[in-house]
């Protein structure tokens, strides 16, 4: 039911016909009266088939959002591309309104342009958002098919039909999680290479350009070889009168020298796709201009030649239109003299002996692939962007040790989306970043290129000796044997944090922020979909509580969520003890013989020794849930030690009478004055915690596009494979569940310490392993159990019990210590909180 409001407020009831679909009967009813806002309080489920984005267009005397967005939504026959109100943007931010799910709108206008005939479009100003998949999509064959829904006397509207957004100022969208990456029709990939025959009699060679008086110079063609390739550059800005705002950048190299080329404008749609590494270029009406020297620029010293850089070319759309020949690869001859492009590749080998920040090229397999995250770029002119990134290991036979590669989007999303294990992957121009503490990463740069298995074919780099030699080592290789030691997804974050935290006044822009209490609220409010931030906060650890499973996101009936409606806030899970909160011993890792072994015996009981202590000096120790042993048990223990077995007995006792009061199916400890500091907290934010999507999953080919685009970031476009499998669960064994109190006692919460527990666990690599004692600060401090497990070895000694670390957790009592905790936003209401490190005051020092 829909009531349809005008300027007055009156207000009158519509029906439509029963056979129109819910979009027609929608827009039948914004076009029948002179009422431009329909209300709807009974309504039916549309889905969303696209999400787009674009540059906001300013408003006078009022800020816009830094971007808008178009969605497309389908009742299932007609299809209709709507403009969402600002006031909404939010839920595209939190990835609430996202493809492939059902939305219920709730409040809707009909917007005409004043400065346009013909042109108007619906407004979306309230909706409800069904995170539980779509009703509508299944029953749909070809969404494509579907036709659009245009007013009409608006069918000869462009911006309705086509790949553009609804606000005609603007020409194009961006990408929907970045400004990096091509996004729409616009971008002109594939075509063939000109077979036309070219004019090399009379060209101008790179050298002569750059002594040439540009007063009196008149250009000749150019004829070079494109040897690197930069990442797009949208520099697009309120008011400015560019429609699109593109820069990129090429080196291009002749028998004479290099010299830098720019691609500006139009013609990054339309060439910046078709100009590769390798590709040789017939240049004509270009432009000369001095060198951009802030910009920053590839390595280029083990090509041997020589470096013009003082001018750089410019191709321009108009004033002059450049003219660009690709050259067709059969038509390019060896009297040219067009040099071969080179490469620098290194081996993990030898990786630990490169110099900090030295460029070189990688090749490896890939084992591990992280889920892609977004970061906020620092640099504040203009509107806000992310670079978005995700980490990969990669290995080549050389070390045990794989390379450790950040990975930042290089316009090339489909390459970026489709790298998983067991994949050859080619990165150029990786940064080497020596860490103290850490194995040596490698990280991208404005100039690296990514190619994995399926875009190898051509490239310049096959017949490089140390590309054949990796080539040969993986045919030694048994896929059975490397997918055991394969992940995907998950919490990742590198490099590790070093066993003193510093906090530097010199380049604090160096260092983890150390932030208040109040502070991290502002983050979680502001935080947006994947992204990632690294944050230091004081205080102390008042509780620690044991869970078993990761958390789920609960049915729940669909929420509206309006201009004037907040989001839900996550539920506390202090107050809603679940299946999420089992903590059964039975299910740890250990196995029967472990826990039945002398060592493990002995360590229990020197743990409850400490827990005894502990409840003589007022701390509260946790509770145990295997109050009593097996009777094979407790006769070995008997005819061993009965006085020993009798004094466990006491303290289990001790420990039960002391959380008489506790829900006795969780393993929990607190601090003694937490009870009271409680009382005088102003705010305690519990939303953090340990999500499905914070586990890493075993890589499987038969998973393969469903693993993938789990990892990824959610689509632009819905197509059917989105919704065709589940992810499969994580096994996770349990996390620990922290509360933290601010410094000044002021605000606490909640973040969750998931240790690495296995030599397998990606977390692992790199990681410091020094032993230590597993007391929970231990664990905290180091980020592992000690010693790590081995899947291809049952010898070592066995990994402590969950209660058995947290009878020790009596040590953080009063302990005023610094957390470095990792932010990430999963999506609607999940947002993950890890803790990454604890260091002891007596640990920190200040620079």
């Amino acid at each position: 039911m829909l009531i349809m409001e005008d300027s007055s407020s009156c207000s009158s009831m519509v029906t439509g016909p029963p056979q129109a679909s819910v979009l027609q009967r929608t827009l039948e009813r914004l076009s029948s009266t002179q009422c431009l806002k329909l209300r709807a309080e009974e309504v039916a489920p549309l889905a969303v088939i696209a999400l787009q984005r674009y540059l906001s267009e300013q408003s006078e005397g009022q800020q816009p959002d830094s971007y808008s967005y178009d969605v497309t939504v389908t009742d299932g026959v007609w299809r209709a591309k709507c403009f969402v109100h600002p006031d909404l943007n939010h839920l595209v931010h939190k990835n609430t309104l996202r493809t492939g799910t059902d939305v219920y709108i709730t409040q809707c206008s009909f917007v005409y342009n004043e400065r346009r005939l013909g042109h108007g479009y619906i407004c979306i100003e309230g909706l409800r958002c069904d995170a539980q998949g779509s009703t509508v999509l299944p029953r749909i064959n070809d969404v494509s098919s579907l036709p659009m829904l245009i007013r009409h006397g608006m069918e000869r509207s462009l911006v309705l039909q086509s790949d553009v957004p609804l606000q005609v100022n603007r020409k194009h969208y961006l990408s929907l999680w970045n400004n990096d990456d091509p996004e729409g029709d616009i971008w002109t990939s594939g075509c063939p290479p000109s077979q036309t025959v070219l004019d090399v009699s009379k060209i101008s060679l790179l050298s002569s350009l750059d002594l040439s008086s540009r007063n009196t110079w008149k250009p000749l063609p150019l004829l070079v070889k494109i040897i690197h390739k930069s990442r797009l550059r949208y520099y697009g800005k309120f008011g400015l009168k560019i429609d699109y705002p593109y820069q990129a950048y090429f080196e291009v190299a002749d028998q004479s020298g290099t010299m830098s080329l720019v691609l500006w404008n139009e013609l990054c749609p339309k060439f910046y796709q078709r100009l590769n590494v390798g590709t040789v270029l017939y240049l004509q009406n270009y432009m000369l201009k001095q060198s951009y020297s802030s910009r920053t620029r590839p390595q280029m010293d083990h090509h041997r030649m020589k470096t013009f850089r003082s001018i750089e070319i410019c191709l321009n759309p108009r004033n002059p239109a450049s003219v660009i020949t690709v050259v067709s690869p059969k038509s390019v001859s060896p009297q040219w003299g067009l040099p071969e492009v080179s490469y620098q590749f290194t081996t993990r080998s030898e990786v630990d002996k490169l110099t900090n920040n030295s460029t070189r090229d990688v090749i490896g397999l890939v084992t591990f692939v992280s889920r892609v995250e977004r970061v906020k770029c620092k640099v504040n002119k203009g509107p806000e962007k992310y670079w978005t990134y995700r980490w990969v290991h990669a290995v080549d036979g050389t070390s045990d040790q794989p390379f450790i590669l950040e990975l930042f989007s290089s316009s090339q999303a489909e390459i970026f989306s489709r790298i998983c294990p067991m994949t050859y992957l080619v990165c150029t121009q990786m940064r080497v970043c020596q860490v103290e503490g850490s194995l040596p990463y490698l990280t991208s740069t404005c100039e690296t290129e990514m190619l994995i298995t399926g875009y190898h074919k051509g490239q310049p780099y096959v017949n490089d000796p140390r590309v054949k030699s990796f080539i040969q080592w993986t045919k030694t290789l048994k896929d059975n044997v490397v997918l055991q030691k394969t992940a995907v997804g998950g919490h990742y974050c590198y490099p590790h944090p070093p066993q003193i935290f510093t906090q530097s006044m010199a380049d604090a822009s160096a260092q983890v922020p150390l932030v208040s209490t109040g502070d991290l609220k502002k983050e979680l409010e502001t935080l947006h979909y994947r992204e990632h931030k690294k944050l230091a906060i004081q205080g102390q650890i008042t509780a620690v509580r044991y869970m078993k499973n990761p958390k789920t996101t609960q049915s729940q009936p669909p929420e509206e969520v309006s201009t004037d409606v907040c989001e839900q806030a996550v539920p506390d899970p202090h107050n809603h003890p679940s299946a999420a909160e089992e903590t059964s011993a039975d299910s740890l890792t250990s196995s029967p013989s472990d826990k039945s072994s002398a060592s493990s015996r002995k360590r229990r009981i020197q743990m409850h020794k400490a827990a005894q202590s502990s409840l003589s000096r007022g701390g509260t120790p946790t509770k145990r849930l295997r109050h009593k042993n097996t009777q094979e048990e407790q006769e070995q223990e008997e005819d061993e030690s009965n006085s020993e077995f009798e004094e466990v007995q006491n303290v289990d006792h001790s420990l039960q009478s002391h959380n008489q009061n506790q829900d006795s199916s969780v393993l929990c400890w607190e601090s003694s004055s937490w009870p009271k500091q409680r009382e005088d907290v102003s705010e305690h934010l519990c939303q953090g915690g340990v999500y499905q999507d914070s586990i890493s999953r075993r890589f499987t080919f038969d998973e393969k596009n469903v693993l993938l685009r789990w990892s990824n970031l959610q689509p632009t476009r819905w197509t059917p494979e989105q919704t065709a499998d589940s992810i499969p669960p994580a096994l996770c064994p349990g996390y620990y569940q922290v509360t933290i109190l601010g410094i000044n006692k002021k605000i606490a919460f909640d973040a969750a310490y998931l240790p690495v527990m296995r030599s397998d666990d990606p977390r692992a690599v790199g990681l410091p392993q020094d032993p230590h004692g597993n007391t929970m600060l231990s664990c905290l401090s180091s980020g592992f159990l000690c010693p790590l497990r081995d899947a291809a070895s049952h010898s070592e000694a066995p990994l402590p019990e969950p209660e058995e670390i947290l009878v020790t957790a009596s040590e953080l009592e009063d302990t005023h210590v610094v957390c470095i905790v990792d932010l990430c936003h999963l999506g609607g209401d999940e947002v993950e909180i890890l803790i990454n490190k604890v260091y002891r005051v007596t640990e920190v020092s200040l620079d």
